[in-house]
């Protein structure tokens, strides 16, 4: 049985696309981080959480775009 790939660095999820950003924002910080290190995850966290208010900023601004086309 072939293993899925679960992450892969060309992945670019679309920012107009709620599943995608949904998908993103309700990833926990482990699935990012790796190991145990308390240290790395804490520093997962604060960079994803700033990454996490952007996508659902844009996905508002694009979906406030789409409304007014």
């Amino acid at each position: 049985m072939e293993a899925e790939t679960l992450y892969a660095s060309s992945y670019s999820p679309d920012p107009r696309s709620a599943v995608d950003v949904l998908a993103f924002i309700l990833t926990p910080a482990g699935a990012f981080a790796a190991g145990g290190d308390e240290e790395e995850l804490a520093a997962v966290e604060e960079l994803l959480g700033e990454a996490k208010n952007e996508a659902i900023r844009r996905w508002f601004d694009l979906r406030a775009v789409a409304i007014e086309n």
